[in-house]
């Protein structure tokens, strides 16, 4: 069966590469009929936080990547790892590492003073009895090392293709630490193990990892899984996408208006396409279409203003419905989600029509309170461009002439403005700008009248009123 995972570690926030990854991990089971399990790797115990887990889980489920297990903590293993460590040291496969940090140090800058490469000169393999005994009675303290064997390392890329490496540019590397705990070689080797993991998809960036994580797999007697290494991400100037290139942290997006179908969409196209030429797909689409065969193999751009450009398009063609529980946050941030609840059916309404032009949520929102509160501000823009001379008069008259109507519809409403700038002589531009003005504040809006049949007389009245008496 096929078994995938995502293992972030919490001493940072999920980063769009990270979701990616969890992302294609995500649509691989999905396809396969698989599971999708979730690791958290805090053993680093300095850097890693509840808080940053908790983030991290957050994140996820607004993606809508949903784990079948987990989340699994490796902080609550260490016994598993520190028992499998000392197994490999009966069987003459690892060693105690008695050189201290700064001793190995030492000895590395020796070598490159020398003009030497450097890797562990394996001087505690080599240690007599005496030795061992001697540091042990001091009570000093010890990591274990990977004994590597002579050779090579080979691996099918399931994206990549054939990899091979010479053992001898491999050092032995610690699994346990001085401290008891486990480096990321052994931990991930043994859990991948233990749970069952079919497929390792992850980032390029592990690529040097996977010959060591192979032969520990050999020296446990296990089959390795899978493996399957996606390009990196990078920003704009074709580099590795990082802070410079501005925010990369998943929730961040979240907290700026993106709908998370939008970031699902963009996210799964960085490096493999669904095949077809269309805006955006639905999640069951991707799924259905997903395969490790079509990931490309050159580092994908983070296009900023494509996922914006395709965030607004996706804004503007969903239903309301379908992000009205995204949109949430931001209409209570605005102080008018308690309003429109009250009122929904005229509220999706509003929101059919102001959407098509909002860019994301925040904006939306901040849109929508326009058509909610009466207290706006008016733009400068607006009133420089379109509050002339004749908009008072002209909005004076229309107020006269909207008083008259009954059935408050854009149809009758175009009718009324239409025929009385023909009686005043003047285009029907020079009655709707400053009337937009008055109603939202704005230079541009949707449809005047269908604006106008949103709010209703009553409250076009009052908008109209009150920009009379308080626009110079």
């Amino acid at each position: 069966m096929v078994k995938v995972r995502f293992a972030p570690s919490p001493t940072g926030h999920l980063h769009v590469g990270g979701a990616r990854t969890a992302l294609f991990n995500w649509l691989f089971a999905r396809k396969n009929g698989g599971k999708f399990v979730l690791r958290i790797e805090d053993t680093d115990v300095e850097r890693s936080s509840r808080e940053m887990s908790f983030e991290i889980l957050s994140a996820l489920k607004w993606l809508g990547l949903e784990w079948d297990e987990g989340p699994v903590y490796q902080s609550k293993r260490l016994r598993i790892y520190q028992r499998m460590a000392e197994r490999l040291v009966k069987e003459g496969k690892a060693y105690y590492c008695y050189c201290t940090r700064q001793e190995i140090e030492d000895r590395r800058k020796k070598a490159e003073e020398q003009g030497k490469p450097w890797k562990y000169d394996r001087r505690c393999l080599n240690l007599s009895s005496e030795e061992r005994e001697k540091f042990e009675n001091e009570g000093r303290p010890k990591a274990i090392r990977f004994i590597v064997p002579e050779g090579k390392t080979e691996f099918e890329d399931l994206v990549l293709g054939k990899i091979s490496v010479d053992n001898s540019e491999i050092e032995d590397f610690v699994l346990l630490k001085s401290d008891g705990y486990p480096t990321y070689h052994l931990s991930v080797v043994v859990d991948d193990h233990l749970l069952k993991i079919s497929h390792i998809i992850r980032g390029a960036d592990h690529i040097a990892n996977t010959p060591k994580q192979i032969l520990l797999y050999k020296a446990f007697g296990w089959n390795p899984p899978l493996f399957a290494h996606l390009p990196l991400i990078l920003g704009p100037d074709r580099k590795k996408l990082s802070k410079r290139h501005g925010e990369t942290s998943l929730l961040a997006f979240k907290e700026k208006g993106y709908l998370s179908l939008a970031m699902f969409n963009f996210l799964a196209q960085l490096s493999w396409s669904p095949g077809e030429d269309k805006e955006f797909y639905e999640v069951e689409e991707l799924v259905e279409r997903f395969s490790l065969e079509k990931v490309r193999h050159s580092n994908p751009v983070f296009d900023f203003e494509k996922l914006a450009w395709l965030n607004a398009r996706m804004i503007s063609l969903l239903p309301v419905d379908r992000i009205w529980e995204e949109l949430k946050p931001f209409l209570k941030r605005e102080g008018i989600l308690e309003d429109l609840e009250k009122r929904q059916d005229w509220s999706f309404r509003m929101l059919a029509l102001v959407k098509e032009r909002a860019r994301d949520l925040a904006e939306l929102a901040a849109t929508a309170r326009r058509y909610v509160r009466r207290d706006f501000e008016y733009r400068e823009e607006a009133l420089k461009k379109h509050w002339k001379d004749g908009a008072k008069e002209g909005l004076e008259r229309l107020l006269q002439e909207f008083e008259k109507v009954e059935s408050f519809t854009a149809e009758e409403t175009e009718k009324v403005l239409r025929e009385l700038a023909d009686r005043m002589g003047i285009k029907a531009a020079k009655l709707i700008h400053p009337l937009r003005v008055a109603l939202l504040g704005e230079r541009v809006s949707p449809g005047i009248f269908d604006v106008l049949e949103i709010l209703g007389k009553e409250e076009t009245m009052a908008r109209i009123k009150r920009a009379l008496s308080e626009l110079p």
